[in-house]
């Protein structure tokens, strides 16, 4: 017994060895980042501008793939049910890993615990987007619309318990209407149909805002944040305009497979975090909207910690949206 007790020891060790030596060997492949959510919409174009300058500091390439379904779920699963070694991560966001598992009766994931937390790589604040021929002109007017005719609108969404869904709920809730919801597959596919006058209205990332509001293919009557946001200074926040605690706002952040080795996951935090320092990336996502977080909200502690603050802060909304399967 004692001899097999030995060889079984010893074979942990090899293998703890042999793990940490592809730990400090990381990577030695290309790393496939999933965005799970369609492309073209807000977070894809935030893992397109990490995309080059990751994969200049990690030494390899890394791959964008989309996977759509289950507002980002999908994508997320699959990257939970991957091998812990690095080699897939996925760009989450409030509502992958806070909103849509809490909405779901049989969630696939627990965001808090079924990941490794990597990194918090934006927040974002959302917007009141409405398609440009609203008979509306700000908040108030469009609160006065909305009230009138909300029995024939719609407002679109990036999917059923997106981010883009909620603060649009708790904007109706506030309002004390009703209005039908249409979700899609990503915000992508929704701000298309938004321009194309199909949808009325939607509850969007600062980032879909800029140049279609500046180009005039849709109006932003209000942000669902504190403060005014630099990338588009003309639009009064919601408060502003008399209606007060609608806060809606969406973060980003990457997560790997739970069980991916510590020194991994130091390499992909110190990856993404040069990229976000970057200048270049810097500039494009301060134009867009994006707010990138101070070096010390930026550490896998901190994510970790975050999501678990973000689930109990939501979990009330959630409960009041009534959105929440039974």
């Amino acid at each position: 017994m004692t001899r097999l007790s030995l060889a079984a020891a010893a074979f942990v060790a090899s293998l703890i060895v042999a793990g940490s030596a592809a730990a400090q060997d990381y990577p030695t492949r290309p790393v496939t980042m999933v965005v799970p959510f369609a492309a073209g919409g807000p977070i894809d174009v935030l893992g397109r501008l990490l995309q080059g300058p990751m994969a200049d500091a990690l030494g390899q390439p890394v791959i964008i793939e989309n996977i759509t379904g289950g507002a980002g779920t999908v994508g997320s699963n699959r990257v939970r049910q991957s091998a812990p070694d690095g080699y897939q991560i996925v760009l989450g966001s409030i509502g992958t890993h806070t909103l849509s598992p809490q909405l779901a009766k049989k969630p696939l994931y627990n965001p808090a615990t079924d990941f490794a937390p990597v990194i918090l790589a934006a927040e974002i604040p959302l917007v009141l987007l409405v398609r440009k021929d609203l008979p509306a002109q700000d908040l108030k007017e469009f609160v006065a619309y909305v009230k009138a005719n909300h029995a024939k609108l719609q407002y679109g969404s990036g999917g059923t318990g997106t981010s883009s869904h909620i603060a649009c709920v708790l904007l109706d809730q506030k309002i004390g209407v009703d209005v039908t919801h249409v979700p899609y597959r990503g915000g992508g596919p929704a701000f298309t149909d938004l321009i194309a006058g199909r949808l009325d209205y939607m509850c969007n990332y600062v980032s879909l805002a800029v140049q279609a509001v500046a180009s005039g293919q849709v109006r932003s009557l209000a942000i669902f944040a504190r403060e005014r946001s630099p990338a588009i200074p003309s639009v009064p926040t919601a408060a502003e305009q008399g209606l007060d605690r609608v806060d809606a706002y969406t973060w980003n952040a990457i997560f790997a497979p739970k069980g991916t080795p510590a020194a991994v996951v130091a390499k992909i935090n110190a990856a993404v975090s040069r990229a976000l320092d970057a200048p270049s990336v810097r500039e494009r996502l301060a134009g867009l909207g994006l707010d990138v977080p101070p070096p010390e909200r930026r550490t896998p502690e901190f994510l970790g910690r975050y999501v678990t603050d973000e689930m109990a802060k939501w979990a009330p909304a959630i409960k009041a949206s009534g959105a929440a399967e039974e």
